[in-house]
């Protein structure tokens, strides 16, 4: 009898140990999305990309019925970790039909990467946030190509800039934009791209993390510009000293297989952010735009968060200690909960 319990106690824990190992998806029952597959990947150090990218996910599935899959950097227990280059699960992109991506300064081994690289050869469609202009740093080998600071001469700038237009460049205008933590950012769209289906309902966007300014690679589509205020409220008086940057837009880039994917960038997306409804409806309009649905955008579309939403203010070292990907699971768990 003891032996049997001690079997079924192995069995269970086994059991446990292999939800708990299981990417956290969001499977969505009906809408324009059923039957596409994003995957998301969030490892950032500062500007809680692992809040972010569920919580725009759970909008996806279940307001439109993507399937979301959403990967993190985590520790050796499981741990969700802001910035960790062990990510768990890459090689779902075989299957993914869109990556959307909150990264920063990642160095994954090749056999993480191999799945990164295959699917970007196949010219999939990628959305990128914030820091994920500078994804990669320390990469070896073939890979090292992809750094945010690679001069490979055949793909100058590294990935942030061959494929989302823009890298981490301060000395040539791509870098931080007025004081972070002090300064908040309002963006607007540009009058000539009023009619960009992206910017479709898109109005009053405010965000909590500081303005960066950017110079998109020839070919970028800019559509929204920044303005630094002067506070961290919605109401802050823009700085005259610091003229709007692009912080919005859209291109494609040209893979190996000849195929062209379709990209949307934006400087902006911490967690605190996305607060800001006309943040939050950029992005999605970004997603139905990577994703060839814009015909489907309506400038009405709810946006809503699905279930509770309690983003931490982004900072280094921050994000709530403790949290697994397996207790985000469901449309109703806390995005992020306190672990005690």
């Amino acid at each position: 009898m003891i032996l049997c319990l001690l079997i079924a106690g192995c069995s269970l824990s086994g059991f446990s140990s292999l939800l708990q190992s299981q990417p956290l998806t969001y499977e969505g029952k009906a809408g324009i999305g059923k039957g596409k597959h994003i995957v998301f990947i969030a490892s950032d150090h500062e500007y809680r990309g692992e809040e972010t990218c569920p919580a725009i996910a759970r909008i996806l599935a279940h307001r439109y019925g993507f399937k979301c899959t959403v990967l993190f950097g985590v520790d050796n227990e499981g741990h969700i970790k802001p910035g960790s280059s062990n990510v768990p699960g890459m090689e779902i992109l075989e299957k993914a039909d869109m990556m959307f991506l909150f990264l920063r300064f990642l160095a994954p081994d090749d056999a993480s990467m191999k799945h990164f690289t295959a699917y970007l050869d196949r010219g999939g469609p990628v959305l990128g946030l914030r820091t994920t202009t500078h994804a990669f740093n320390g990469l070896k080998g073939k890979n090292s190509r992809y750094n945010y600071n690679s001069r490979d001469k055949s793909y100058d700038w590294g990935f942030g800039r061959q494929v989302l237009g823009e890298t981490w460049r301060p000395r040539e205008g791509a870098g931080h934009y007025g004081s972070n933590h002090r300064f908040s950012t309002r963006m607007f769209v540009l009058p000539e791209q009023k009619d960009h289906p992206v910017m479709r309902g898109v109005k009053d966007m405010h965000a909590m993390a500081g303005a960066y300014s950017a110079v998109p690679i020839e070919g970028s589509v800019i559509l929204g510009k920044n303005q630094v205020l002067d506070s961290m409220k919605p109401d802050g008086k823009p700085l005259a000293n610091k003229p709007p940057s692009p912080c919005i837009w859209v291109r494609t880039y040209k893979s190996t297989s000849g195929k062209e994917g379709r990209v949307f960038a934006s400087t902006q997306g911490a967690s605190e952010d996305i607060i800001s409804e006309g943040v939050r409806r950029v992005i999605i309009n970004g997603v139905f735009w990577c994703m060839g649905l814009e015909k489907s955008i309506k400038a009405d579309m709810d946006v809503a968060f699905v279930g509770p939403y309690q983003p931490t203010t982004f900072k280094f070292g921050g994000g709530r200690k403790g949290v697994k990907p397996s207790d985000l699971a469901g449309f109703e768990s806390p995005l992020l909960p306190e672990v005690k």
